[in-house]
């Protein structure tokens, strides 16, 4: 019989990140949000899902993951050269431009913009989905027939072939403006990050000088400024672990995306003018807390900025106020953890001896830990233990 209560995994997080522009909005500036009355600084959860999804070949196989884009017809054609290497490149585009048609996705032939055949938005293809359509119609091709609308569409379809689903697909989910039954809900959510303190964007004026220029010539050949803030930002995400495993169809599969997940979220950082402000921090907390109930996020423990005075700590007063609004949240709402983990890199691990008694962790023995108590959950939900 299957498991119907949820698993909910919260991930909080605090991290400092000093002078820095890593998410701009159109007009260069780093990105504000008003919370509790003030400005705060606040990074895109697109920006934060980007580079998670980046940090996942680190830790995955190219196999496992898929591509957000327009050339998807050039994607299933490298497929189709791979599996039959006398299929020239031409033909190899127009089969894999039949098999994407026949799962009824539009395709356009090359234009002005475009020197590909193309799609008319990007589209969020996993690697065995495009070899499966690769194979498809190269089958189509040796028996002389058009590729099976119903066999190419069930390729792309989760609900029909979950194991060809792409992990990045299976946690952020996809949307197919041609044909809606192929869209792929997310099962994970992403917040803005979003600055503890109230957010002061300043100027960095800068001056460049020709390496050439004689030496009596006193001016600068370039002049300029860079828009920039630093702030400790509050981060969260939550992972619907049910929704994961119906996403991939195997409790392995989901165990293992939920822990390249957590260690791609955790250690990641946006690339927004890295080379001009080398912002590259590590948070300093990370809370991982399992539910039952449902998400819940910890944001409002900043409603009223956290400010240090001289001579204390940012983080530890962030740390007290996450604490208490997890107190407050449990005991007002019934919505308490089954289970908390800390990782902690700074001199404030005592803070959560309330929630987490156990005391704190290493990020190696959290992931391995909330992959653990993933896997145990979808074992009992699948009611087998053949894993």
């Amino acid at each position: 019989m299957m498991k119907s209560t949820p698993l909910y995994l919260d991930v909080h997080i605090l991290q400092n990140v000093p002078p820095s522009n890593i998410n701009r909005d159109d007009t260069g500036s780093p990105k504000t949000a008003r919370l509790g009355g003030v400005v705060r600084a606040r990074v895109s959860s697109q920006a934060w899902k980007k580079v998670t999804r980046d940090a996942f070949a680190s830790v995955l196989d190219t196999s496992e993951l898929g591509q957000r884009t327009t050339h998807a017809v050039d994607m299933i054609a490298e497929s189709i050269m791979d599996k039959d290497s006398d299929i020239a490149f031409d033909e190899a585009r127009a089969l894999a431009s039949s098999a994407l048609e026949a799962a009824g996705i539009k395709v356009s032939k090359p234009d002005n913009k475009h020197d590909y055949p193309f799609t008319g938005y990007l589209l969020f293809v996993g690697a065995r989905q495009a070899d499966g359509l690769a194979s498809l119609a190269i089958e189509a091709k040796e028996k002389g027939s058009a590729v099976e609308k119903k066999a190419a569409k069930a390729i792309l379809d989760i609900k029909q072939n979950p194991a060809l689903n792409a992990v990045d697909v299976a946690l952020f989910g996809r949307m197919v403006a041609d044909a809606p039954d192929l869209n792929v809900d997310a099962s994970v959510q992403v917040a803005h990050a979003i600055g503890i303190d109230r957010a002061e964007t300043e100027f960095d004026y800068f001056t460049a000088v020709d390496d050439r220029a004689p030496e009596d010539n006193a001016g600068a050949t370039m002049i300029g400024t860079n828009e920039f803030t630093s702030s400790t930002f509050y981060r969260y995400a939550t992972v619907d672990v049910s929704h994961l495993y119906e996403n991939l169809g195997s409790s392995l599969a989901a165990q293992k995306a939920a822990e390249a997940f957590l260690s791609a979220f955790i250690t990641s950082m946006p690339t927004g003018k890295q080379n001009t402000f080398a912002n590259r921090t590590l948070p300093s907390v990370v809370v991982a807390q399992f539910r039952e109930t449902q998400p819940v996020s910890l944001v409002n423990a900043f409603e009223v900025p956290v400010s240090a005075k001289k001579g204390e700590s940012q983080i530890r007063l962030a740390c007290k106020a996450l604490v208490k609004q997890e107190k407050l949240l449990d005991e007002a709402f019934g919505v308490d953890p089954i289970q908390t983990y800390v990782v902690c890199a700074c001199d404030d691990a005592d803070v959560f001896s309330e929630i987490a008694p156990e005391g704190t962790i290493g990020l190696k023995e959290l992931v391995k830990r909330a992959g653990e108590k993933i896997g145990s959950f979808l074992d009992e939900r699948e009611g087998s233990s053949d894993r």
